[in-house]
Protein backbone atom coordinates (compact mmCIF):
# COMPACT_ATOMS: atom_id res chain seq x y z
CA UNK A 1 0.00 0.00 0.00
CA UNK A 2 2.67 2.47 0.69
CA UNK A 3 4.64 1.69 -2.03
CA UNK A 4 1.36 1.83 -4.66
CA UNK A 5 0.71 5.65 -2.69
CA UNK A 6 4.08 6.93 -3.15
CA UNK A 7 4.02 5.77 -7.22
CA UNK A 8 0.83 7.65 -7.21
CA UNK A 9 2.59 10.91 -5.80
CA UNK A 10 5.87 10.53 -7.70
CA UNK A 11 3.40 10.62 -11.12
CA UNK A 12 1.30 13.80 -10.08
CA UNK A 13 4.60 15.39 -9.23
CA UNK A 14 5.81 14.44 -12.62
CA UNK A 15 2.59 15.05 -14.82
CA UNK A 16 3.09 18.61 -16.84
CA UNK A 17 1.52 21.63 -16.53
CA UNK A 18 -1.18 22.39 -19.67
CA UNK A 19 0.69 24.06 -22.45
CA UNK A 20 -1.92 27.09 -21.94
CA UNK A 21 -0.47 27.65 -18.12
CA UNK A 22 3.45 27.87 -19.43
CA UNK A 23 4.75 31.14 -18.42
CA UNK A 24 6.36 31.89 -22.14
CA UNK A 25 2.97 30.63 -23.70
CA UNK A 26 0.92 33.07 -21.72
CA UNK A 27 3.31 35.77 -22.67
CA UNK A 28 3.29 35.18 -26.23
CA UNK A 29 -0.23 35.05 -26.19
CA UNK A 30 -0.55 37.60 -24.57
CA UNK A 31 1.72 39.51 -27.00
CA UNK A 32 -0.29 38.17 -29.65
CA UNK A 33 -3.59 39.59 -29.00
CA UNK A 34 -2.17 42.75 -28.21
CA UNK A 35 -0.88 43.43 -31.38
CA UNK A 36 -3.83 41.77 -33.26
CA UNK A 37 -5.94 44.93 -33.25
CA UNK A 38 -3.33 47.41 -34.97
CA UNK A 39 -1.75 44.86 -37.20
CA UNK A 40 -5.57 43.49 -38.05
CA UNK A 41 -6.04 46.47 -39.23
CA UNK A 42 -3.36 47.54 -40.85
CA UNK A 43 -3.46 44.56 -42.98
CA UNK A 44 -7.17 45.29 -43.89
CA UNK A 45 -7.03 48.66 -44.29
CA UNK A 46 -3.34 49.64 -45.49
CA UNK A 47 -1.43 46.79 -46.73
CA UNK A 48 -4.03 44.90 -48.60
CA UNK A 49 -6.22 47.88 -50.36
CA UNK A 50 -2.05 48.35 -51.54
CA UNK A 51 -1.64 45.61 -53.11
CA UNK A 52 -5.08 45.86 -54.66
CA UNK A 53 -4.37 48.81 -56.19
CA UNK A 54 -1.25 47.46 -58.09
CA UNK A 55 -3.88 45.25 -59.65
CA UNK A 56 -6.50 47.58 -60.24
CA UNK A 57 -3.60 49.41 -62.11
CA UNK A 58 -3.09 47.05 -64.81
CA UNK A 59 -6.75 46.69 -65.54
CA UNK A 60 -9.06 49.10 -67.08
CA UNK A 61 -12.47 49.46 -65.39
CA UNK A 62 -15.50 52.16 -64.04
CA UNK A 63 -15.76 50.22 -61.50
CA UNK A 64 -19.06 48.85 -63.22
CA UNK A 65 -18.40 46.74 -65.48
CA UNK A 66 -16.00 43.80 -66.07
CA UNK A 67 -12.97 44.72 -66.00
CA UNK A 68 -10.19 43.91 -68.91
CA UNK A 69 -6.62 42.91 -68.24
CA UNK A 70 -4.57 45.61 -70.29
CA UNK A 71 -1.11 44.79 -68.03
CA UNK A 72 1.32 47.65 -68.50
CA UNK A 73 -1.11 49.98 -71.00
CA UNK A 74 -2.16 52.18 -67.98
CA UNK A 75 1.42 53.38 -66.77
CA UNK A 76 2.21 54.15 -70.85
CA UNK A 77 -0.75 56.71 -71.30
CA UNK A 78 0.54 58.06 -67.79
CA UNK A 79 3.76 58.56 -68.77
CA UNK A 80 1.96 60.68 -72.25
CA UNK A 81 -0.24 62.31 -70.19
CA UNK A 82 0.50 66.41 -69.86
CA UNK A 83 -1.88 66.68 -67.35
CA UNK A 84 -0.08 64.35 -64.94
CA UNK A 85 3.40 66.20 -65.37
CA UNK A 86 1.17 69.66 -64.86
CA UNK A 87 -0.19 68.20 -61.60
CA UNK A 88 3.47 66.54 -60.76
CA UNK A 89 4.60 70.28 -61.93
CA UNK A 90 2.72 71.98 -59.00
CA UNK A 91 3.32 69.39 -56.26
CA UNK A 92 6.94 70.08 -56.39
CA UNK A 93 6.95 73.61 -56.49
CA UNK A 94 4.82 73.09 -53.07
CA UNK A 95 7.38 71.05 -51.74
CA UNK A 96 10.18 72.97 -52.39
CA UNK A 97 7.93 76.30 -50.56
CA UNK A 98 5.71 74.78 -48.12
CA UNK A 99 7.70 72.67 -46.25
CA UNK A 100 11.35 75.07 -45.48
CA UNK A 101 9.53 77.97 -44.91
CA UNK A 102 6.87 76.00 -42.13
CA UNK A 103 10.20 74.92 -40.86
CA UNK A 104 11.79 78.04 -40.69
CA UNK A 105 8.87 80.07 -39.33
CA UNK A 106 8.08 77.38 -36.99
CA UNK A 107 11.66 77.21 -35.57
CA UNK A 108 11.71 80.76 -35.23
CA UNK A 109 8.84 80.98 -33.11
CA UNK A 110 9.62 77.96 -31.01
CA UNK A 111 12.95 79.51 -30.30
CA UNK A 112 11.54 83.18 -29.21
CA UNK A 113 8.71 81.53 -27.07
CA UNK A 114 11.31 78.86 -25.38
CA UNK A 115 14.18 81.28 -24.84
CA UNK A 116 12.54 84.27 -24.48
CA UNK A 117 10.48 84.55 -21.51
CA UNK A 118 7.83 86.93 -22.33
CA UNK A 119 5.03 87.00 -20.16
CA UNK A 120 2.70 86.30 -23.14
CA UNK A 121 4.65 82.85 -24.19
CA UNK A 122 1.28 81.31 -22.89
CA UNK A 123 -1.21 83.08 -24.92
CA UNK A 124 1.05 82.96 -28.11
CA UNK A 125 1.15 79.02 -28.10
CA UNK A 126 -2.41 78.44 -27.87
CA UNK A 127 -2.97 81.04 -30.64
CA UNK A 128 -0.34 79.79 -32.81
CA UNK A 129 -1.72 76.00 -32.50
CA UNK A 130 -5.65 77.10 -32.86
CA UNK A 131 -5.40 76.61 -36.74
CA UNK A 132 -4.26 73.19 -35.97
CA UNK A 133 -7.70 72.38 -34.38
CA UNK A 134 -9.39 73.16 -37.02
CA UNK A 135 -9.93 70.87 -39.94
CA UNK A 136 -8.51 70.92 -43.26
CA UNK A 137 -11.45 72.21 -44.92
CA UNK A 138 -12.83 74.67 -42.24
CA UNK A 139 -8.95 76.33 -43.01
CA UNK A 140 -10.14 76.33 -46.71
CA UNK A 141 -13.37 77.83 -46.30
CA UNK A 142 -12.03 80.71 -43.84
CA UNK A 143 -9.15 81.61 -46.62
CA UNK A 144 -11.73 81.69 -49.23
CA UNK A 145 -13.45 84.39 -47.58
CA UNK A 146 -10.31 86.22 -47.41
CA UNK A 147 -9.35 85.77 -50.58
CA UNK A 148 -12.61 86.86 -52.17
CA UNK A 149 -12.19 89.31 -54.53
CA UNK A 150 -15.02 91.65 -54.04
CA UNK A 151 -15.55 91.69 -49.96
CA UNK A 152 -12.35 89.56 -49.17
CA UNK A 153 -10.33 90.77 -45.95
CA UNK A 154 -6.99 90.75 -48.23
CA UNK A 155 -8.64 93.20 -50.70
CA UNK A 156 -10.08 95.33 -47.95
CA UNK A 157 -6.39 95.33 -46.28
CA UNK A 158 -4.84 96.43 -49.27
CA UNK A 159 -7.80 98.73 -49.48
CA UNK A 160 -6.32 100.68 -46.10
CA UNK A 161 -3.37 101.72 -47.65
CA UNK A 162 -4.53 103.18 -50.40
CA UNK A 163 -4.05 99.95 -52.77
CA UNK A 164 -7.29 99.96 -55.11
CA UNK A 165 -7.09 95.98 -54.81
CA UNK A 166 -9.73 94.01 -56.55
CA UNK A 167 -7.44 90.94 -57.36
CA UNK A 168 -9.53 87.44 -57.26
CA UNK A 169 -6.17 85.69 -55.79
CA UNK A 170 -7.73 82.39 -56.25
CA UNK A 171 -9.46 82.88 -59.67
CA UNK A 172 -6.13 84.18 -61.51
CA UNK A 173 -3.34 81.65 -62.85
CA UNK A 174 -0.46 84.31 -61.63
CA UNK A 175 -1.85 84.05 -58.25
CA UNK A 176 -3.43 81.12 -57.65
CA UNK A 177 -0.58 78.50 -56.91
CA UNK A 178 1.07 80.87 -54.08
CA UNK A 179 -2.78 81.75 -52.60
CA UNK A 180 -3.47 77.74 -51.74
CA UNK A 181 0.17 77.53 -50.47
CA UNK A 182 -0.37 80.16 -47.73
CA UNK A 183 -3.37 78.32 -45.66
CA UNK A 184 -0.91 75.14 -46.18
CA UNK A 185 1.44 77.08 -44.27
CA UNK A 186 -0.44 78.77 -42.15
CA UNK A 187 -2.39 76.12 -40.76
CA UNK A 188 0.53 73.73 -40.01
CA UNK A 189 2.90 75.80 -38.25
CA UNK A 190 1.18 75.67 -34.88
CA UNK A 191 1.48 72.07 -35.02
CA UNK A 192 5.40 71.97 -35.31
CA UNK A 193 5.78 75.02 -33.20
CA UNK A 194 5.06 72.35 -30.27
CA UNK A 195 7.35 69.51 -31.55
CA UNK A 196 10.45 72.09 -32.03
CA UNK A 197 9.36 73.82 -28.42
CA UNK A 198 9.41 70.52 -26.60
CA UNK A 199 12.43 69.45 -28.43
CA UNK A 200 14.52 72.98 -27.53
CA UNK A 201 13.73 72.35 -24.03
CA UNK A 202 16.15 69.75 -23.19
CA UNK A 203 19.15 71.46 -24.93
CA UNK A 204 21.13 72.28 -21.71
CA UNK A 205 20.63 76.19 -20.74
CA UNK A 206 25.10 76.29 -20.05
CA UNK A 207 25.50 76.01 -23.41
CA UNK A 208 23.78 79.39 -24.68
CA UNK A 209 25.47 80.74 -21.13
CA UNK A 210 28.83 80.07 -22.64
CA UNK A 211 27.54 81.36 -26.20
CA UNK A 212 26.02 84.86 -24.29
CA UNK A 213 30.01 84.90 -22.75
CA UNK A 214 31.41 84.67 -26.38
CA UNK A 215 28.88 87.29 -27.57
CA UNK A 216 27.27 85.18 -29.66
CA UNK A 217 23.84 86.84 -31.04
CA UNK A 218 19.95 85.34 -30.73
CA UNK A 219 20.44 84.45 -34.59
CA UNK A 220 23.89 82.60 -33.61
CA UNK A 221 22.90 80.57 -30.76
CA UNK A 222 19.76 79.72 -32.78
CA UNK A 223 21.49 78.47 -36.54
CA UNK A 224 24.45 77.49 -34.29
CA UNK A 225 23.27 75.86 -31.28
CA UNK A 226 19.45 75.12 -31.38
CA UNK A 227 19.23 74.21 -35.12
CA UNK A 228 21.99 71.36 -35.14
CA UNK A 229 21.21 69.99 -31.67
CA UNK A 230 17.56 69.43 -32.96
CA UNK A 231 17.93 68.31 -35.99
CA UNK A 232 16.73 65.06 -35.96
CA UNK A 233 13.51 66.30 -35.24
CA UNK A 234 13.56 68.73 -37.94
CA UNK A 235 14.14 65.96 -39.97
CA UNK A 236 11.59 64.05 -39.21
CA UNK A 237 9.22 66.77 -39.54
CA UNK A 238 10.40 67.89 -42.87
CA UNK A 239 9.85 64.20 -44.42
CA UNK A 240 6.60 64.28 -42.67
CA UNK A 241 5.87 67.75 -44.82
CA UNK A 242 7.12 66.43 -47.71
CA UNK A 243 4.95 63.59 -47.84
CA UNK A 244 2.36 65.40 -47.16
CA UNK A 245 3.23 68.10 -49.85
CA UNK A 246 3.10 65.09 -52.17
CA UNK A 247 -0.29 63.46 -51.02
CA UNK A 248 -2.40 66.01 -49.73
CA UNK A 249 -5.32 67.47 -52.21
CA UNK A 250 -7.97 68.63 -49.60
CA UNK A 251 -7.61 72.04 -49.31
CA UNK A 252 -6.83 72.77 -52.92
CA UNK A 253 -9.83 70.73 -53.71
CA UNK A 254 -11.95 72.81 -51.42
CA UNK A 255 -10.34 76.59 -52.16
CA UNK A 256 -9.79 76.03 -56.09
CA UNK A 257 -10.89 72.15 -57.41
CA UNK A 258 -7.84 72.66 -59.01
CA UNK A 259 -8.08 75.56 -60.94
CA UNK A 260 -8.26 78.16 -62.86
CA UNK A 261 -7.40 75.91 -66.04
CA UNK A 262 -5.34 73.52 -63.97
CA UNK A 263 -3.12 76.25 -62.58
CA UNK A 264 -3.49 74.82 -59.06
CA UNK A 265 -3.94 70.81 -60.06
CA UNK A 266 -1.92 68.18 -58.23
CA UNK A 267 -1.29 64.64 -58.57
CA UNK A 268 -3.63 63.55 -55.67
CA UNK A 269 -6.65 65.48 -56.96
CA UNK A 270 -6.03 64.55 -60.48
CA UNK A 271 -6.02 61.11 -59.06
CA UNK A 272 -9.35 61.52 -57.26
CA UNK A 273 -11.28 62.88 -60.45
CA UNK A 274 -9.84 60.73 -62.81
CA UNK A 275 -11.33 57.83 -60.09
CA UNK A 276 -14.38 59.64 -59.00
CA UNK A 277 -15.13 62.81 -61.54
CA UNK A 278 -14.39 64.21 -64.54
CA UNK A 279 -11.09 65.26 -66.11
CA UNK A 280 -9.90 66.77 -68.99
CA UNK A 281 -9.20 63.86 -71.02
CA UNK A 282 -11.88 61.82 -69.67
CA UNK A 283 -15.89 62.47 -68.20
CA UNK A 284 -16.03 58.47 -66.70
CA UNK A 285 -14.25 56.79 -63.71
CA UNK A 286 -10.97 55.22 -64.43
CA UNK A 287 -10.55 53.21 -61.79
CA UNK A 288 -7.68 51.39 -63.49
CA UNK A 289 -5.68 54.26 -64.44
CA UNK A 290 -6.30 56.38 -60.97
CA UNK A 291 -4.59 53.26 -59.21
CA UNK A 292 -1.55 53.59 -62.13
CA UNK A 293 -1.20 57.34 -60.86
CA UNK A 294 -1.14 55.45 -57.10
CA UNK A 295 1.61 53.49 -57.76
CA UNK A 296 3.58 56.60 -59.69
CA UNK A 297 2.89 58.57 -56.83
CA UNK A 298 4.08 55.63 -54.47
CA UNK A 299 7.84 55.09 -56.56
CA UNK A 300 8.15 59.43 -56.02
CA UNK A 301 7.64 59.41 -52.03
CA UNK A 302 9.82 56.17 -51.50
CA UNK A 303 12.56 58.06 -54.09
CA UNK A 304 12.05 61.46 -52.37
CA UNK A 305 12.73 59.46 -49.28
CA UNK A 306 15.70 57.76 -50.55
CA UNK A 307 16.87 61.29 -51.27
CA UNK A 308 16.37 62.70 -48.44
CA UNK A 309 18.13 59.87 -46.71
CA UNK A 310 20.99 60.86 -49.17
CA UNK A 311 21.51 64.33 -49.05
CA UNK A 312 19.64 64.86 -45.51
CA UNK A 313 21.69 62.40 -43.23
CA UNK A 314 20.52 62.06 -39.37
CA UNK A 315 23.58 63.64 -37.39
CA UNK A 316 22.57 63.35 -34.09
CA UNK A 317 24.95 65.62 -31.52
CA UNK A 318 25.52 64.15 -28.29
CA UNK A 319 25.45 66.56 -25.52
Amino acid sequence: MINMKKKTDASIDTKKDPWYKNAKTQKKLFLFLALLPGFGGYLVFVLYPNILSVWYSLLSWDGLSKPIFVGLHNYKILFTDQFVWRAMKHNLIIMLVVPPLTVLISVVLAYLITNKHYKENKIHEVMYFIPNVLSSVVVALMWRFIYDGDYGLLNGFLRLFGVNAQTYWLGEESTALAAVMVPMIWASVGFYIIIYMNAMKSIPASLYESAILDGASSMTQLFKITLPLIWGVVRVTLLLMMVGSLKGFDTILVLTGGGPAGATDVIGLYMYNTAFGKTATSQFHQYGYASAIGMFLFVILVTCKGLMDKFLPNEDIQF
